[in-house]
């Protein structure tokens, strides 16, 4: 009986790859009996040379994949086509890229969802496989950002979360080379292994993770926000050329000037007011507002497009922006320079010398603005001390815009949307990225002229399409629920205030609440409360009103470069108005319900890692000053701590449980307060707070704090002993406390 050679085995199961055991090719080339063993060490020869590898009773060629494999999504390209990637891979080269094909019956896929997958080896130029799918499995894969910690058998993963304790292990052939105290990020690779810890391979290394510059690095990648245009994308704004005049309504001659911050890097509105010369409208205004004409150069279904709706929007941080579109279009041909003809959708709209909008009219237009100015330049100037530059647009310009705006605070008076009063912070970094100095945004007349200028706009964006039966994306704000409008009567309760009840709630009465608490010390603590009452505002397809600004048809029109739901906007009015061929398309309508679900994702996302860059900045900052006294109030009250809220940044720290003192708190939960079991220490919110900094961790944003004061008064500290659970005396002592805290906020009403 004869025995294959080696390249014959090989052959076969290249051939074969579905009958790779040892009992297929024994049957193949007809071996029995004690030859078996002869084909056994051959088989172990070629394992042994990485000709093969074994998989439970099955050869295979490790450079080829089994035709059944477990695969993972990478996502679309710029063409739309579906790849995967291998979870199992032993050859010598890069992974295969593997086109994956679906049927019309197949659910939708997308980036990071794992399948079960029918290989099919091509000969394609962009893949080696095309796959179909046999099921999807499981789920994505958990991920974790943290800094690897180098042992002998590999090492750990210590995650950056604040709210992740737990380390993850990583064995020594998962490690992707990475280097001790390197910030790496780690997908779980099976359950928990020895000494109870998650196993986890490296999949990604990301450097230094103290360098200043590495903070808002670490919350782009910890959110998944995409950072980098892909290669089709950049070549489609590369080569995009400025817009001609064509059809569109020559508006050149109008005095239009963009009021940002000073460090504004783009420009996508302009504004101009003059008196209205209409006899009908006395001591009224006409008041213009342009806005970035985007959809002239992101197409539907272009690599562009898919990219924007993929972002979503442009995210913020204090040292960079990840914007929504690339620089040749965000920076550029999208921005409304000083001096450059632009394209434009330009809104005229009549106010009447009450504020109220008596007529508007949308137009596809060319502009050229006459001065890029910024808020502060502009308040100093409306203020009686113009600089050079807008000395010369006062009367034209600065004057007839501020004109227009007290007559839109007439209308928003009576329309009374929700005034809160929260200041924000602003975190100044030196050109190394360090943080110098932590302050509170001013906030000029000169910003409110913008924002009530883009409110109307909007506003007409909305009124304009539902009149053409268009559809659209709008800005939803619905009311708050009844339980977080309970939870905010306790908190005014509890300083002394009332928020009316039983009645159909408007933001007329939080206002009032607001006003009352003007200048208490409690007024921070209820514009806070009011704050978090509110619902989160989301983009839908259906028209739900706004709450917070009192309007019941509202749609984001007025920054197209960085949000995706204006440029569907602006679609919808370039279709409804017939102004060209790249307005919205059936398959945009035929999205939107996704669309609308997608964008809200990823506002909150950019949200999420904004907040999460603003704290570990923040205890970055603070990490120098450990041991020294704050003063703040305390924000929240839960069952392992207080959170405050510190007066110098606004930072919030959490003093936990062991640093109230040395005895049992009880948490009642009606009265949202700690009592202390031995002192009877009432710890509520509003309170004034002196702490004492015991901890500020950069890579994770926490902040940990020590109770010094409450209001003004030491805190008492109980014996030395134990703080093990109190026994019942102290709990019920705990609780008479915790009543006599209610019986005073019912008498304080």
């Amino acid at each position: 009986m004869r025995i294959p050679t080696k390249e014959e085995i090989l052959d076969w199961i290249s051939e074969n790859p579905t009958l790779t055991s040892k009992r297929d090719i024994s049957k193949a080339f007809g071996i029995k009996g004690a030859a078996r063993i002869d084909l056994k060490r051959l088989l172990r020869e070629l394992e042994a040379d990485g000709h093969l590898s074994k998989r439970k009773k099955t050869y295979r060629d490790p450079d080829k994949l089994a035709p059944v494999s477990v695969l993972q999504i990478t996502g679309p390209n710029d063409d739309g086509d579906l790849f995967a990637r291998p979870l199992e891979w032993h050859g010598d080269g890069e992974a295969p890229s593997i086109l994956v094909i679906l049927r019309a019956s197949d659910p939708a896929l997308g980036e990071g969802d794992r399948i079960l997958g029918r290989l099919t080896e091509v000969s394609g130029d962009d893949h080696s496989y095309e796959a179909r799918l046999i099921r999807r499995i499981g789920t994505n894969p958990k991920r974790v950002l943290g800094v690897f910690r180098k042992s002998a058998e590999g090492g750990r993963i210590l995650p950056i979360d604040k709210g992740d304790g737990k380390e993850w292990m990583v064995l020594s052939d998962q490690t992707n080379g990475a280097k001790d105290g390197e910030l790496v990020e780690a997908e779980q690779t099976g359950p928990k292994g020895r000494m109870g810890l998650p196993r986890a391979k490296i999949v990604t290394r990301l450097g230094d993770p103290s360098a200043p510059k590495a903070v808002s690095l670490i919350a782009i990648h910890q959110h998944g926000i995409p950072d980098s245009f892909p290669d089709a994308v950049i070549a489609e704004a590369d080569a995009a050329k400025p817009a001609g005049l064509g059809q569109r309504e020559d508006l050149r001659d109008l005095p239009f000037v963009t009021i940002d911050p000073a460090d504004a890097r783009d420009h996508d509105d302009a504004c101009w007011a003059h008196a209205d010369d209409d006899p009908k409208n006395a001591d009224g205004h006409v008041l213009w507002v342009a806005i970035a004409d985007v959809a002239q150069y992101v197409r539907p279904n272009t690599a562009l497009d898919r990219e924007a709706r993929k972002r979503g929007n442009s995210s913020y941080f204090p040292d960079r922006v990840v914007p929504m579109l690339p620089d040749r279009l965000s920076g550029d041909l999208c921005s409304l320079h000083e001096g450059v003809p632009r394209a434009v959708l330009a809104l005229r709209i009549q106010i009447n010398s009450h504020g109220e909008k008596i007529g508007h009219r949308f137009t596809r237009a060319m502009i050229r603005s006459v001065a890029s100015l910024n808020y502060e330049e502009v308040q100093q100037a409306r203020d009686g001390a113009p600089n050079d530059t807008c000395a010369p647009l006062m009367d034209e310009i600065i004057n007839p815009l501020y004109e227009a705006y007290e007559a839109l605070v007439k209308a928003r008076g009576r329309r009374q949307p929700l005034d809160l009063d929260l200041p924000e912070r602003r975190i100044e970094l030196t050109d190394a990225g360090v943080v110098s100095s932590v302050n509170f945004r001013d906030r000029f007349d000169a910003h409110k002229l913008v924002e009530e200028s883009m409110v109307l706009a909007n506003v007409c964006a909305a009124e304009t399409l539902i009149a053409k039966g268009s559809s659209l994306l709008f800005r939803v704000h619905e009311e708050p629920s009844p339980e977080k409008l309970d939870a905010l009567r306790e908190t005014a309760q509890s300083a002394g205030l009332n928020l009316a009840k039983g009645q159909v709630l408007q933001t007329r009465h939080l206002n009032a609440l607001l006003h009352a608490a003007s200048g208490k010390d409690e007024a921070e603590l209820i514009n806070l409360s009011t704050l978090r009452s509110m619902t989160q505002a989301y983009y839908s397809p259906s028209n739900f009103g706004h709450f917070g600004l009192a309007l019941k048809s509202y749609a984001h029109f007025t920054s197209p470069i960085r949000r995706y739901a204006d440029l569907i906007v602006h679609r919808a009015l370039i279709t409804s108005h017939g102004w060209g061929d790249d307005g919205l398309t059936p398959e945009d309508v035929e999205s939107l319900e996704n669309t609308s679900k997608h964008i809200s994702d990823t506002e909150r996302r950019s949200m999420l890692a904004e907040r999460d860059t603003t704290d570990r900045y923040l205890a970055a900052y603070l990490s120098e000053r450990i041991g020294n006294e704050f003063t703040g109030r305390v924000s929240g009250i839960t069952r392992f701590g207080v959170f405050v809220k510190l007066d110098e940044t606004g930072a919030d720290g959490l003093i936990p449980m062991r640093e109230l003192g040395r005895e049992y708190f009880h948490y009642d939960q009606e009265s949202n307060t700690l009592v202390g079991s031995d002192t009877g220490t009432v710890i509520g919110l509003g309170q004034r707070v002196t702490a004492r900094l015991k901890e500020a961790a950069p890579v994770t944003g926490g902040i940990a704090l020590e109770l010094l004061s409450l209001d003004g008064e030491l805190v008492k500290r109980a014996p030395r002993g134990g703080r093990g659970r109190p026994v019942r005396r102290k709990a019920t002592k705990a609780k008479r406390k915790a009543d006599k805290v209610k019986r005073k906020v019912t008498r304080r009403r």
